[in-house]
C-alpha cells in the first residue's frame, strides 16, 4: 500500500516493480550494442550484408555510423533550426549470436516500437514487415537463422553471428497516421527497445486478465485470457496459474491441461472477497504467473493487474472505487533533448516521476500507443491513464488507411487491456482538421469514428471511448473533451469556469483535457503581476479585472513564465470549486519537438510543457506542485529570474507557491509576517507579499509549516531601477567551464551600456575552431537560433580539448565575439 509517496519511495518501488518485470524472462535480451546506421536508402539488404574492402573501393560506399538502441533518425535535426527533420528511409544492421536454449524452440524479435514503416532481413531474406510507428509487434527469425546456418561460406566470412539488417521509413505518407499535419514530428528510427526473445515450440504469446470489482469494493472478480503460439506437432499441454496479492501473498494456484491450439480463450475465473483496491493514492498491484510446460520446454509469464471501480456521472463528477475523485491530469509525447523519440528506461522513469511528485493522478498518452515501460510505470506509481490511436488530423483515407487505424486500436487494447491504470480508450484527435486529401467530408468521418467506437467496446466492454476536438462527433464516444483555452487561445483566463461550465452541461460525460499555453523558460514580465497588483488594491471583494489585450496571448509572441504562472493558477482555483467537473489534463507537461512551428522563441518546440526537453522545471511545475502534491513543499516564484525592475520605492509582489498551510517571507533578513494558504485568494492562494525592492541584490527567504512538517526555500534577485532605450549592443562572455564544457552567455544592453531587461530579440550563435556548440536540443541553452529570455541567452560548447571563437548575431545589432581556450590541467 502506498500513501504520500516520497520521492525515495518512488523509486524503490519502481525499481521493485521493473526488477520483477524482468526476471520473469530471462531468456528477452535487449539489443542495445553493437549496431551501425545509415540515414539513406540502399539498393538492396545484400548492400548491408557484402563483404567490406578497403577504403577507396565502390564496395565501401556507403558509410554507416556506429549508434545503440533505442536510437531515432531525428534526435538532433527534429529541432534544427535551419531544416526540416528528415523523412525517409534508414538502416540498420547488427550480427547476433544465437543461443536458444529450447531444442527446436523459436527465436523471435519482439519490437517495444518502430517507426513508422519497417521491414526485417536476416543476411538477405525478408523476415517480416510492419507499418505503424507505435504498437509492439513480433517477427519468428527462425527459419531464415536455420536456412543461413546452411551457408557455409557466409557463415565462415559472419563467424558463426547472424547477420540481420532493419529497413525503418518515417516517409511521408497520407494514407497512413498520424497525418504529418500533426503538431509532432513524426519521428522514425528504432526508437523504442528491440528484444531479442528465445521461446520454446509450444510458448504463451500473451496474458491479458480482465478482471473487476463492484462499488463498494466487496466483491472481485477477474478472468485469466491465455493465447498461445504453437510451432509444434504437440495438442495438449500443463498450465500453472499463479495469483499473488498486493503484499505477496499467494491467492490462488491453478493446475490444468489444456488444448494447445486453444487461443484467446478463458483459462481460469476465480473471484475474491474486498479486494485491495488501486487508486493514485494506493495502487495496488495482484500478480499473475503462468507457466506453460510440455516436450518442447517450460515458459512463465508475468501479468499484473488491478482492481479499481471507475464512474464518469452524467453530467456530473468522475468516481473512482465510490468516492468522487477530482482528476489531476497533464498530457505526455515521446520526446527528450537529444533523443527524439529514443528514450532509454532510465530517462522515462526520470520523467514518470517529476509527474507524479508534481501530484498528478492522470495522463492522456498523445497521441500514440507509448511504450509498455511507461504503461507499466503509471500502474505502478498510480496514475491514470488515457490512450490513444494516432488518428490526428488529416482527414480519412482509403481502405489502406482504414485498416492500418483499425489494426493499431486493436493491438492497442489487446497489447494494453490488463493495464489498470487505463480508463479511456482514444480514438483520435483534433479529426475536424482537414488537409490531407482534396476533399474533406463529415459524413466519412463520422462513420469512420463510428466504425472505431464498436470496435473498442468489442476488444473491450469494460472501458470508455474519447476523443478531443471534434464537434459533429461528440455524440459517438462515451466521453467528450471540446477544445477550451481560456486564456489562450480564447478569451481572458477569468473566464474559465463560465466557458467551461457551458461545456458541461453540453454533453453526457464531458473532461477537459488540453488547458493552457507557451511559455519560454527564463522570461519573465513585471506587467502582470502589477496590473494583479494594482487590481487587488482596486478591489475591495478581490475581483480580478485584466486589460482585454491579455485575450491575444497565444498571438503576442511574449510567453513570459509571469503569465502562464496566473493562467495555471486561477484555472487550478477554479477547478476545485466546481462540482460537477471530472477534471482536467493541462497541454502538456514536457516541451517537445514539432515540425509546424517554426517561429517559436524555440525553432520547432511546442512550449506548452513545466518542463523544457531536458526535464529542467519551469516556474509554472511548481504551481502544479502546490496545488497537488501531498509532501509539504514551497516555492519562491522567480528562482531563474535573477533581475527583476521597476521604479526606485515601488511595491513589488513577491509570490511564494505551497501546499503548506502558513508561510513567512523573510526580505533581506526582516520578517515580512506570516500568511496563511488560502485556496481562493488568488494570486498564489494568498501566499504573496508587496515589498519594497533596494536597489542591488535583495535575498528573499521562507519558512513554511504544514502539521509538524517544516520546508524552507532561499533565493537571490538583484532590483535594476535604470531605465533603458532599444537594444542597440551586446556582450558575449564565457560564465563557466566544467571539464571540457564551457558555457557562454550574451546579453543586451542599450547605447548607453543600460541592460535591456525586457529584450527579446533573436539571437544566432556560431563557432569556428576545434569545439562544437552542443546545440538542436530544443532547450533555451540548447538552441543556437534563440529568442532572449530577458535581455540574455546562453548556449554550451564541447571545447574538444582545443581553442575556439564564439559569436553572437543579431539583426540590426553588431555581431560580437569570444575567444575560448583550453583549459591548462
Amino acid at each position: 500500500m502506498m500513501r504520500n509517496i516520497s520521492g525515495h519511495n518512488l523509486l524503490l518501488l519502481i525499481l521493485g516493480f521493473s526488477i520483477a518485470s524482468f526476471a520473469q524472462n530471462q531468456t528477452n535480451i535487449r539489443l542495445n550494442d553493437n549496431w551501425q546506421f545509415l540515414r539513406e536508402d540502399l539498393g538492396s539488404p545484400w548492400e548491408a550484408v557484402r563483404p567490406i574492402v578497403k577504403p577507396g573501393n565502390p564496395e565501401c560506399q556507403p558509410i554507416w555510423e556506429k549508434v545503440t538502441l533505442p536510437h531515432c533518425f531525428n534526435a538532433f535535426d527534429g529541432v534544427d533550426p535551419d531544416v526540416n527533420y528528415y523523412q525517409g528511409p534508414g538502416w540498420y544492421r547488427t550480427q547476433l549470436e544465437i543461443n536458444n536454449p529450447f531444442n527446436q524452440g523459436r527465436t523471435l524479435l519482439h519490437f517495444e516500437g518502430a517507426g513508422q514503416k519497417t521491414e526485417v532481413y536476416i543476411y538477405t531474406t525478408k523476415v517480416g514487415s510492419h507499418i505503424g510507428g507505435y504498437d509492439e509487434w513480433t517477427v519468428d527469425i527462425t527459419d531464415a537463422i536455420n536456412t543461413f546456418l546452411k551457408n557455409n561460406s557466409e557463415l565462415e566470412r559472419f563467424k558463426g553471428k547472424i547477420p540481420l539488417s532493419i529497413r525503418c521509413d518515417n516517409s511521408r505518407d497520407n494514407e497512413m497516421i498520424p497525418s504529418s499535419l500533426s503538431d509532432f514530428n513524426v519521428y522514425g528510427g528504432i526508437y523504442r527497445y528491440l528484444n531479442l526473445v528465445y521461446v520454446p515450440a509450444l510458448s504463451i504469446e500473451r496474458v491479458n486478465i480482465n478482471a473487476e470489482v463492484d462499488v463498494k469494493g466487496q466483491t472481485g472478480k477477474y478472468d485469466v485470457v491465455l493465447k498461445t503460439r504453437n510451432n509444434s506437432t504437440l495438442t495438449k499441454a500443463n498450465l500453472k496459474i499463479e495469483i499473488t496479492d498486493a503484499k505477496g501473498k499467494i491467492i490462488s494456484i491453478n493446475n490444468q491441461e489444456i488444448n494447445a491450439n486453444d487461443s484467446d480463450k478463458i483459462l481460469f475465473s476465480s473471484g475474491l472477497k474486498k479486494p485491495m483496491l488501486w487508486s493514485p493514492t494506493q495502487p495496488n498491484l495482484y500478480t499473475c504467473k503462468v507457466t506453460i510446460s510440455s516436450e518442447t520446454g517450460t515458459q512463465t509469464l508475468i501479468q499484473h493487474f488491478g482492481f479499481r471501480n471507475y464512474e464518469f456521472v452524467d453530467y456530473g463528477p468522475f468516481m473512482l472505487n465510490g468516492s468522487r475523485l477530482l482528476i489531476r491530469g497533464t498530457h505526455r509525447h515521446e520526446d527528450h533533448a537529444g533523443e527524439g523519440a529514443a528514450m532509454t528506461e532510465s530517462q522515462i522513469r526520470t520523467e514518470m516521476i517529476l509527474i507524479k511528485e508534481m501530484g498528478a493522478n492522470f495522463i492522456r498518452l498523445g497521441h500514440y500507443q507509448q511504450s509498455p515501460i511507461v504503461l507499466d510505470l503509471c500502474d505502478s506509481l498510480g496514475i491514470m491513464v488515457w490512450e490513444e490511436i494516432p488518428w490526428c488530423r488529416g482527414g480519412v483515407g482509403g481502405e489502406r488507411y482504414k485498416n492500418q487505424a483499425y489494426r493499431m486500436l486493436t493491438n492497442l487494447i489487446t497489447q494494453h487491456r490488463s493495464h489498470p491504470a487505463v480508463i479511456l480508450w482514444g480514438l483520435g484527435n483534433e479529426n475536424d482538421w482537414p488537409g490531407d486529401f482534396p476533399t474533406y467530408n463529415k459524413d466519412s468521418v463520422r462513420n469512420f469514428m463510428i466504425s472505431l467506437n464498436d470496435l473498442a467496446h468489442k476488444l473491450d466492454p469494460s472501458r470508455l471511448t474519447t476523443i478531443r476536438r471534434c464537434d459533429f462527433c461528440k455524440d459517438i464516444p462515451d466521453v467528450y473533451s471540446p477544445s477550451v483555452w481560456a486564456g489562450w487561445y480564447k478569451g481572458i483566463y477569468t473566464d474559465y469556469k463560465k466557458m467551461t461550465e457551458k461545456e458541461v452541461n453540453a454533453v453526457k460525460h464531458f473532461f477537459h483535457a488540453e488547458w493552457g499555453g507557451d511559455s519560454h523558460a527564463g522570461r519573465f514580465d513585471e506587467r502582470y503581476d502589477q496590473l494583479l497588483l494594482q487590481s487587488l488594491i482596486r478591489s475591495k471583494d478581490s475581483i480580478i479585472t485584466l486589460p482585454k489585450d491579455i485575450e491575444n496571448a497565444s498571438k503576442s509572441g511574449e510567453w513570459s513564465e509571469s503569465y502562464i504562472c496566473n493562467l495555471f493558477d486561477w484555472t487550478l482555483k477554479e477547478q476545485e470549486t466546481m462540482p460537477n467537473l471530472t477534471g482536467s489534463a493541462f497541454w502538456t507537461f514536457k516541451d517537445f519537438s514539432t515540425p509546424v512551428r517554426p517561429d517559436n522563441p524555440i525553432p520547432y518546440v511546442n512550449q506548452k510543457g513545466v518542463v523544457e526537453r531536458d526535464d529542467t522545471k519551469k516556474e509554472s511545475y511548481f504551481v502544479f506542485q502546490s496545488w497537488w502534491a501531498e509532501k509539504p513543499m514551497v516555492h519562491i516564484y522567480g528562482h531563474n529570474w535573477p533581475v527583476r525592475w521597476g521604479n526606485a520605492g515601488e511595491e513589488k509582489m513577491v509570490k511564494v507557491y505551497s501546499n503548506c498551510d502558513e508561510a513567512e517571507l523573510f526580505f533581506n533578513g526582516k520578517s515580512m509576517g506570516v500568511k496563511k494558504r488560502n485556496s481562493q485568494d488568488f494570486p498564489a492562494a494568498g501566499l504573496r507579499w508587496n515589498v519594497v525592492y533596494a536597489e542591488g541584490k535583495n535575498v528573499l527567504s521562507v519558512i513554511a509549516r504544514k502539521d509538524k512538517s517544516v520546508v524552507t526555500v532561499q533565493t537571490e534577485q538583484i532590483y535594476q531601477t535604470e531605465k533603458w532605450d532599444k537594444p542597440a549592443q551586446m556582450t558575449l562572455t564565457k560564465i563557466a567551464q566544467q571539464g571540457d564544457t564551457t558555457k557562454i552567455e550574451v546579453k543586451i544592453f542599450d547605447a548607453n551600456k543600460i541592460r535591456c531587461l525586457d529584450a527579446q530579440n533573436v539571437v544566432t550563435f556560431g563557432l569556428a575552431g576545434d569545439g562544437k556548440l552542443i546545440d538542436n536540443l530544443g532547450t533555451v541553452s540548447g538552441s543556437r537560433i534563440v529568442q532572449l529570455q530577458n535581455g540574455r541567452a546562453f548556449i554550451s560548447v564541447k571545447m574538444n580539448g582545443g581553442n575556439s571563437v564564439a559569436s553572437v548575431s543579431c539583426n540590426g545589432i553588431p555581431t560580437v565575439f569570444c575567444e575560448l581556450r583550453k583549459l591548462n590541467y
